[in-house]
């Protein structure tokens, strides 16, 4: 027996662009990502029948929400889907052609109520029907620019739909032919909403609560890409900071600021956590930070010629007149040692290293 429901599609745009020219790797985890998001938006009840590569395809039994119901919850997901990309691009370490060209990645929504049933293969459910086709249909159209919503006559009747949700909103009317007849639809811009995004502001680095201890500085014969690499993927700490055994799993996919590391050393173990980023073509800054922040490292690569490439680490202590005793006690001589030698370890380490465009 067929059953009348909301079809509701989020479709990555440029999602075939994205994957095709860039790095895959990364490129897999960033859309896993999206895909969450658009899942963790849904406030209206939405089930989701399956992950169609780039898009997802929800559907819910029933009556349909009204209009400004629908549009609260594109928007959710529209906004929570930019404000993701904007907060990685702003915060990633990696300069590889994913996350670069994330930025130009973008989202549209098509909404159509029809009929449609449901049917299990083992633990899959799927959807059958006439209507599934038709939606899936509208996501090829001639709409030049790929941020939009997009709904059919059987939500929003045969007139535009209500333009009161915004005052920007101004909605178009189209079809999509098809061997089977046209399907009318309308269609409104959502590219305002991402314009009313702000980004997160940046982290302050609180060096006024701190105090340096020592500082490193060592030039090495490569680049500053190859570098950054060695030193800020936590995944190579234990090729190079001496001491550190084995290198707990980050709570992060991909390198950006807010990532963990767990550090195994001989007698103790470390957390870490990624807590500043800033890159330029001839400039790197990011620091590190324990979880008690009680000590932060702040690493500065600077390009100094042709494959050649200056690293700084500086060692900071919160400013506590009974912390910096018992450190400099204790554990100030051990920690240099650690940093003299660990710095020696990247001249080797280095060379090693082969990034996806050098490969």
């Amino acid at each position: 027996m067929e059953n009348k429901g909301l079809l509701f599609i989020p479709d990555i745009s440029g999602f075939t662009r994205f994957v095709n020219e860039t790095e895959i790797d990364h490129s897999r985890l960033i859309i896993q990502e999206l895909l969450e998001i658009l899942i963790n938006a849904n406030q209206i009840g939405l089930e989701v029948s399956e992950i169609e590569g780039d898009a997802i395809l929800f559907y819910k039994f029933g009556e349909s929400p009204n209009m400004e119901e629908l549009y609260k919850q594109v928007e959710k997901m529209f906004r929570d889907f930019h404000k993701h990309l904007l907060a990685y691009y702003n915060c990633k370490y990696c300069q590889c052609k994913a996350c670069t060209s994330v930025i130009n990645l973008s989202l549209k929504v098509i909404t159509h109520y029809g009929e449609f049933t449901g049917y299990n293969v083992k633990n899959f459910n799927k959807l059958i029907g006439k209507d599934v086709i038709i939606a899936h249909q509208l996501l090829k159209n001639d709409i030049e620019q790929h941020e939009y919503w997009l709904v059919t006559p059987s939500l929003a009747g045969q007139n535009n739909p209500p333009a009161g949700f915004a005052n920007w909103m101004k909605w178009n009317s189209s079809f999509k032919q098809t061997e089977n007849g046209e399907i009318p639809f309308h269609y409104t811009q959502l590219s305002q909403l991402k314009n009313e995004i702000t980004p997160d502001p940046p982290l302050d680095l609180e060096l006024s609560r701190k105090v340096k201890i020592f500082s490193f500085t060592r030039e090495y014969e490569t680049d500053i890409i190859t570098l950054f690499h060695a030193t800020g993927d936590f995944n190579y700490r234990n090729r190079w900071l001496e001491g550190v055994k084995i290198v707990g799993e980050a709570n992060q996919y991909l390198p950006r600021v807010g990532m963990k590391c767990r550090c195994v050393l001989d007698k103790e173990c470390d957390t870490l956590y990624s807590s500043s980023y800033s890159y330029s073509d001839d400039r790197i800054e990011f620091s590190e930070t324990d979880e008690k922040k009680l000590s932060s490292t702040y690493f500065l690569l600077e390009k100094t010629g042709d494959k050649k490439t200056k690293l700084t680490i500086n060692f900071y202590l919160r400013k506590s007149i009974i912390l910096q005793i018992i450190f400099n006690l204790l554990r100030k001589k051990k920690i240099e040692e650690i940093y003299s030698k660990s710095l020696l370890n990247l001249v080797e380490l280095v060379k090693e290293i082969k990034l996806p465009a050098q490969a």
